[in-house]
């Protein structure tokens, strides 16, 4: 669109843990979701939260697709996307710009994490915010942990936490 309008795309990629729902604005990703069955759904709240235009444009998502391919097949360690944090607000914001404290093959705990923002007691508001990261797997919510070494939630659930952390050879209780 040339009017200026914010619009989104969406496409799926098949992996081994799932199928993964992708959604980007122009800015970049927006949006990974495991919740695949409801794509269509879930494109409509985007899109009015994003105050967006849907189109039919998967190629937008094919840098994206390439690069989580990528991943799983253990040919990438560091994802090169342009984001579009638009769904991301306020503390769950500064923690997804944190994320990239734990890199590849490596854990952060929730508290060290909360540290690092200068909020050393919020170690549950980091667990709130990485469950609400729009784009995980790109993102690495996962590769953060209970300080006790135990996994902790995520967003796509404790089998695919686990399943990532074992594709980057973390070993985890």
């Amino acid at each position: 669109m040339s009017n200026g309008a914010v619009t989104l795309a969406h496409s799926t990629l098949d992996t081994p843990i799932g199928r993964l729902g992708l959604f980007a604005t122009e800015l970049g990703l927006v949006k990974v979701t495991f919740d695949s069955d409801r794509l269509d759904q879930l494109g409509e709240q985007l899109a009015a939260r994003l105050s967006a235009c849907p189109v039919d444009e998967p190629d937008r998502l094919d840098g994206a697709k390439r690069q989580l391919d990528q991943y799983f097949n253990r040919l990438r360690r560091v994802f090169d996307l342009r984001l579009d944090l638009g769904l991301a607000q306020g503390f769950t914001r500064q923690v997804v710009k944190t994320l990239a404290v734990a890199p590849y093959g490596r854990t952060a705990s929730y508290g060290e994490v909360a540290a690092l923002l200068g909020r050393p007691g919020a170690a549950r508001a980091v667990g709130r915010a990485c469950g609400a990261n729009p784009v995980p797997v790109v993102v690495a919510c996962h590769r953060v942990i209970r300080s006790d070494g135990s996994l902790g939630g995520y967003a796509g659930r404790e089998h695919v936490k686990r399943a990532l952390l074992a594709l980057e050879g973390v070993k985890i209780q």
